[in-house]
């Protein structure tokens, strides 16, 4: 046995010793929020609440719960049990057409304090930011944000001499995105986080779960309808990265000039019937290449695209995070030991002046990449 694993093991020893305390207070399960776009809904409130599911066997009671809130809002309920939810509290209102702070807010901090669960995770999102924060302040709870792992383990407070044997890690970037920072919080209950959407994957449906259903109504107060949504418009084009099969990143390597380039292969790609996107790294946004809204990596998007591929881009640690479960990952770059080679399927040290011109040709002339296996 090395010294390190004698020291985790006397650790564990002492640990072991440490009285078990349970501060919860009848809280327990898990639930979730389930985001809505319009009617529709959104694919982060599938992909939370699949991972809600598998965190789920590692605490005390199992149950997940998904609330979902909108006009119509009924209209999801099978789906969301389809998806992993054992229980869904819908809360539907035709007041509720569009997402506004203070109703929304009332209905999930309501339904949070009849559910009673140990653990609260909301999306991401841009509405998630702005909900998840005012719902922790109403119930006087803690809030991760921006967490892109969870997890259930051990944690043992020295100090107070406690040990918590179930307790919800949640993972986040920290230190301006260099580090991976575990959060632990098991002292205020439900335990609450964020989770950027793109990072999980939904679970594959299943048509025949059974769960329960619950229409709930939230103690409205006249102040909840102090704002009226009139309209709700998209304002220019969306860049949709989350949804692409095929993905096309520059790095600060191609330089401004190179993203025309770029965007001519995702043209083409487009041409052929594929659904593809430009996307760009943190350094290509920051010396002002391209806008923020095509930024993958921990301070941009999470994707997990069919194929990915890396123009210029060196492979700094942000950005893997943000691309590495991308299923084929493609990397040009003159450096042979660019650090986005170890993550590539198929490395490329070229100019990518002389590699992406011979794709664009390869595509107009009816290349296609393979995404659906």
């Amino acid at each position: 046995m090395s010294e390190a694993e004698e020291r985790a093991r006397r650790r564990a020893e002492l640990d072991a010793k440490v009285p078990e305390v349970d501060l919860r207070n009848g809280h327990k399960g898990i639930c979730t929020w389930a985001q809505t776009s319009g009617e529709e809904l959104h694919p982060a409130a599938l992909e939370i609440l699949g991972e809600a599911r598998r965190i789920s066997e590692k605490i005390d009671d199992p149950t997940v719960t998904t609330i979902v809130v909108g006009k119509n809002a009924e209209k999801h309920a099978q789906t969301l049990i389809e998806y992993g939810a054992d229980v869904v509290y819908v809360i539907s209102d035709d007041r509720l057409e569009f997402y506004s702070d203070l109703p929304y807010a009332r209905a999930i901090c309501d339904a949070i304090q009849e559910i009673k669960p140990e653990i609260m995770i909301f999306t991401a999102s841009a509405i998630g930011r702005s909900l998840a924060p005012r719902c922790a302040s109403r119930l006087h709870v803690g809030l991760s944000a921006d967490c892109t792992e969870l997890d259930i383990g051990q944690y043992v407070n020295r100090k107070k001499n406690q040990r918590f044997p179930r307790a919800f890690l949640m993972k986040r970037p920290s230190f301006g995105e260099s580090k991976l920072a575990t959060i632990i919080g098991p002292w205020t209950y439900p335990q609450s986080a964020t989770v950027r959407p793109g990072v999980f994957q939904p679970l594959k449906p299943d048509p025949t779960r059974k769960g329960e259903v619950v229409h709930f109504t939230p103690k409205w107060a006249e102040d909840d309808w102090k704002t009226t949504v009139v309209s709700y418009e998209l304002e220019g084009s969306r860049v949709e990265l989350e949804k692409a099969d095929i993905i096309v990143s520059g790095g600060l390597g191609v330089g401004k000039e190179g993203f025309a380039m770029l965007q001519e292969l995702v043209d083409a790609l487009r041409a052929n019937g594929q659904r593809a996107e430009l996307g760009a790294s943190r350094a290509a946004v920051n010396a002002g290449y391209i806008s923020a809204d095509h930024q993958v990596g921990q301070t941009g998007k999470t994707v997990r695209p069919k194929v990915y591929i890396a123009v210029g881009i060196s492979g700094a640690v942000q950005h893997i995070m943000g691309m590495r479960n991308s299923r084929t990952i493609i990397a040009i770059n003159t450096d042979p030991n660019a650090r986005i080679f170890s993550v590539a399927n198929y490395g490329i040290v070229a100019d990518y002046k002389e590699v992406i011109p011979e794709m664009i040709k390869q595509v107009k002339n009816g290349f296609t990449f393979d995404v659906d296996h």
